[in-house]
């Protein structure tokens, strides 16, 4: 056998181990050539076993990173694309309600934020949707206090902010849509659907289960053009679901809004760090899904050079 197809080989055997996008466990590490070293980088599973407690997986100065094999329901078609999860602990001021960069603050308190990202073509042109929540992550079962969400297309885009105050949650919103246009207004204090992911992450036994309000995701609202209120909801929990998106067993939580016909399932582990694997939106007979394919442990923000290329392609990314 010649040398460049020995080489070729054993790259094709690297790509087969490292793009699996049939939502298994995940590698204990992504590697990822580095001319003649290797970049190896911890998953979240074998970062949790060098750091089993709330406090040391999550306040080590590094973020993770879980990149999800997407397909969005959209136009009534399914349009193929990829999600990022970005977790990260960081200071914040309850009262501006912004991430503390400087300066002493008595009253700065830790959050778990979330920035959700997805990425898809729909035909010729792209959607681009970021959504970040803020969740303390000392304080299991309390409220999210912010959500911020934006959606870019080629039509234009649009913007959404909540923020929980005493006084209710204050609305702000943008949009290049006549009948949503730019609206303020405060709402009565509700559940927010895009806190619920980090509240997984912090303590999922706190999560309320049952019927109650709930606000739905700021870009289900906005994409779907529904009016921004908490909506009847029903939450459940059921361990050892299965799924046919994942091989093995899970733990399921299940957002189901009877007036939408909407339901939100998330498919996670049960044991610390609660993984999440997978997760679907149904609507009516549309089904959006999304599965784990790749997932890092990685202080992301120091990689921000033309060179750290490398980083991108151990978390999987496409575009």
């Amino acid at each position: 056998m010649n040398r460049s197809l020995v080489v070729l080989l054993g790259l094709t055997l690297l790509w087969l181990g490292a793009c699996d996008d049939k939502g298994g466990r995940g590698p204990v590490a992504s590697r990822v050539s580095l001319g003649s070293s290797s970049l190896k980088l911890p998953s979240p599973e074998s970062f949790a076993e060098q750091h089993p407690t709330f406090d040391g997986y999550w306040y080590q100065e590094k973020a993770e990173l879980t990149r999800y094999a997407l397909r969005q329901a959209r136009y009534g078609d399914l349009h193929d694309g990829e999600a990022v999860l970005v977790f990260v602990t960081e200071d914040f001021l309850p009262k501006l309600q912004v991430k503390q960069e400087h300066g002493e603050s008595s009253d700065s308190i830790s959050v778990l934020k979330l920035n959700a990202y997805r990425r898809f073509y729909t035909g010729i042109y792209p959607y681009t949707l970021m959504t970040s929540s803020f969740t303390p992550a000392r304080s299991p079962g309390a409220e999210t206090l912010k959500v911020s969400s934006t959606i870019q297309e080629w039509c234009g885009q649009v913007y959404s902010q909540i923020n929980r105050r005493k006084d209710g949650l204050r609305v702000l919103m943008h949009s290049y849509f006549q009948d949503d246009a730019d609206q303020q207004m405060t709402m009565p204090n509700a559940t927010l659907e895009d806190g619920i992911w980090a509240q997984i992450r912090i303590d999922p036994s706190r999560i309320r289960h049952g019927e109650q309000e709930i606000i739905p995701a700021l870009d289900y609202i906005r994409m779907r053009h529904k009016a921004l209120r908490a909506y009847p909801a029903t939450v459940t929990q059921r361990p050892n679901a299965e799924t046919d998106l994942v091989d093995h067993p899970l733990v399921a939580l299940e957002v189901r809004y009877p007036a939408l016909g909407r339901d939100l399932i998330i498919y996670y582990e049960s044991d610390f760090p609660h993984v999440i694997q997978a997760w679907e939106e149904k609507v009516g007979p549309q089904r959006t899904t999304a599965v784990r394919t790749h997932a890092i442990i990685d202080d992301y923000w120091n990689h921000n050079a033309a060179s750290d290329g490398a980083y991108r392609d151990a978390l999987g990314l496409t575009r």
